[in-house]
């Protein structure tokens, strides 16, 4: 049977909608689905809008380490435990885009096995600083009555005292949890967080579109897995304010520099 143009169109219509509607909890490969998803859109004649679609979000998900913070928290701690020389050829997994995040993360927290002591004075010496207008594109946002989540693939203990500035609840914070024995020595880290996971960001922002019945979500970040998340999230924003990962340049729905231009975009600062 030879479909007629109208036909065809109408059955990538339906072919787009099936895409979309995949549940993140049953599927792999997220950039695959994603990449399939685009290109039947630009088949379709649609192009995508990323600052329009930031302008009707109903929530924004924001990365952290690299982020929001200049730097990235277990690199510091790797600094601040002296274990800079043992970790030197161990890749770090929220970067590399490793195909176990949670195996990789691991490697490096057993290496250094921090302990609830040197946490406590790790965060008081090395307290992250805040990239340069995040705080006020945050503002921006929360002013708008747009709910701002911050999901890590960091360390919950050392993201919590920074939360204040950002006017961001614990609640709406996402990310590891390191656990301890009653002695205070290390005891690895907690698989209950989705965070610990590779596809753990989607499935938050898949828990939060069905539990908030968000419409759109914009997702923004410096790592691979940052754009990885795309559907659910509707858009993924690059940011290279801190260092420029080619591959997210790339991939990235829009990709900006300074958060700034994220905020003017916005237009509603």
């Amino acid at each position: 049977m030879v479909l007629t143009s109208g036909q065809s169109r109408w059955s990538l219509v339906r072919l787009v909608l099936v895409v979309s509607s995949l549940s993140v909890a049953n599927v792999e490969g997220f950039g695959e689905i994603r990449a399939l998803k685009l290109k039947f859109l630009t088949l379709l004649g649609y192009k995508m809008n990323p600052e329009a679609i930031l302008r009707s979000a109903d929530a924004v998900c924001f990365d952290v380490d690299s982020t929001l913070f200049t730097t990235e928290g277990v690199d510091e701690l790797t600094e601040f435990m002296n274990k800079t020389k043992e970790t030197k050829h161990q890749p770090l997994a929220a970067l590399c885009g490793v195909s176990n995040v949670r195996k990789a993360m691991e490697d490096r927290m057993n290496l250094l096995k921090p302990s609830i002591e040197d946490m406590k004075q790790f965060n008081k010496e090395r307290s992250p600083k805040i990239s340069p207008g995040a705080v006020d594109l945050i503002h921006c946002l929360q002013k708008n009555n747009v709910p701002v989540y911050l999901i890590s693939g960091g360390f919950r203990s050392y993201i919590l005292p920074k939360i204040k500035e950002l006017n961001i609840t614990p609640e709406n914070l996402f990310a590891n949890k390191l656990m301890f024995y009653f002695d205070g020595s290390y005891a690895g880290i907690d698989h209950r967080e989705p965070t610990s996971d590779n596809s753990g960001k989607a499935t938050i922002i898949e828990d939060l579109k069905s539990k908030f019945n968000y419409r759109t979500v914009v997702m923004i970040g410096d790592g691979v897995r940052d754009i990885e998340p795309c559907p659910p999230a509707d858009i993924c924003i690059g940011y290279g304010g801190n260092i420029v990962r080619p591959v997210v340049k790339s991939k990235a729905d829009w990709y900006v520099m300074d958060f700034k231009e994220i905020a003017d975009s916005y237009g509603k600062c």
